[in-house]
């Protein structure tokens, strides 16, 4: 990464904070954000002219196990890191490299990994850990393995936490598991973001661990008790909680595009969170792998358990989120943007340093053309992935 420098950005849009500006400078100072000008304040500094191109900040990825070969449960630092610079190519400049469902002393010590190397990583940024499980229920376990479910447990939750040294930033539990309500509240208290899935709970069950602070929901629709007109279930807790935020995994084959509009209209896309699921088969060819301890078959654009057919996980890349929801005509491009990267950054509590063009935060950008193709990666000022296609 070469030194950092100060210059002003020009473009012909910039996906601000406060909503879309068309033609303008951005400043840069020391690889950080500066401040947004109309005109050039500086007739004689330096200027990357990016004419006819828009500026969008860097994407956060709340959601993801893996890419190219690799999987956070592999408990490998090299395969994190070369996930991390894989990343770069998908306009993801944050991430929260996601667990599964195992043995606690496993997943002790992947959170002890993550945590003593991830600030080493030469790709996107680890901004927290997700831990989605193992406290879930068995009829909507997914690609998650039943025989470590187990009711939510703050004591070795803590341990998790204590290894990661604090990274852990959310963690998913079916609300219907015994302590639910509890464990939720008092890790809302310490700042962690709990969210519901992989869940057989009723409407009534999910309604109340958000009433203990609950505040996303995993991947809705998929994995989760569905909507009926008699009994909500968890769709319909995540529709009604209009201040929680819904995950939403954009890919076409996990949700049908009318039910992502449904979703997205109910609760609005600031709180709407496009995340992938992500497993290692991401950016790798159309063959066999494994997801966590299960055989998963990838064709046709999706990755599928051999065992039953179910979808296990995904191969989507987040940019190509951001581009479907647009191509489908359910979102602008200022709202797929958000909902791909300062709504996660968000829900997570990272949005402090992160998921926007912000004075103050890391210059992690996008430089992207008319027709949302993805030209080119900047972290910190310094330009770390350009696409040659």
């Amino acid at each position: 990464m070469r030194e950092l420098e100060n210059y002003y950005i020009h473009a012909s849009r910039f996906f601000l904070p406060g909503g879309m500006e068309r033609e303008g400078y951005l400043s840069v100072v020391d690889g950080k954000f500066g401040a947004y000008f109309k005109t050039i304040p500086n007739k004689t500094a330096k200027i990357l002219d990016y004419a006819g191109k828009w500026i969008a900040p860097g994407l956060v990825d709340t959601h993801v196990h893996g890419f190219k070969g690799h999987d956070v449960m592999d408990n490998d630092f090299e395969g994190l890191n070369t996930m991390s610079e894989g990343l770069l190519s998908c306009g993801v400049t944050s991430f929260l490299p996601t667990t599964l469902s195992s043995d606690v002393e496993t997943l002790n010590q992947v959170s002890q990994m993550i945590g003593e190397h991830y600030q080493e990583v030469n790709g996107a940024k680890i901004q927290g850990i997700f831990f989605e499980g193992p406290f879930f229920t068995e009829e909507h376990k997914g690609a998650q393995n039943p025989k470590y479910f187990s009711d939510p447990n703050l004591d070795t939750f803590y341990h998790w936490q204590e290894l990661s040294g604090g990274l852990i930033k959310k963690i998913a539990i079916a609300p219907e598991r015994d302590g639910a309500a509890y464990f939720t509240e008092q890790l809302s208290k310490d700042g962690v973001a709990v969210a519901l899935g992989h869940s057989s709970a009723t409407y009534a069950q999910a309604k109340n661990v958000v009433s203990s602070g609950a505040s996303i929901f995993v991947h809705t629709y998929n994995g989760m008790s569905g909507l009926n007109h008699r009994e909500p279930g968890m769709v319909g807790a995540a529709m009604a909680t209009k201040e929680t935020i819904a995950e939403l995994i954009c890919d076409g084959h996990h949700v049908h595009p009318a039910a992502a509009e449904i979703l997205i209209n109910s609760k609005k896309p600031d709180h709407i969170a496009l995340i992938t699921d992500c497993m290692r088969a991401g950016g790798m060819p159309d063959g066999n792998y494994t997801l966590g301890e299960f055989p998963v078959e990838v064709k046709d654009g999706a990755a599928r358990l051999k065992e039953s057919g179910s979808l296990a996980g995904s191969i989507l890349e987040l940019f190509d989120a951001v581009k479907n929801v647009c191509d489908w005509d359910i979102a602008t491009v200022d709202d797929a943007i958000r909902m791909a990267s300062i709504v996660p950054a968000k829900s997570c509590h990272i949005d402090d340093r992160c998921g926007s063009l912000q004075a103050g935060h890391d210059a992690d950008f996008l430089v992207i053309d008319s027709q949302l193709n993805l030209l080119e990666t900047y972290l910190n000022g310094v330009s770390v992935f350009k696409n040659e296609n």
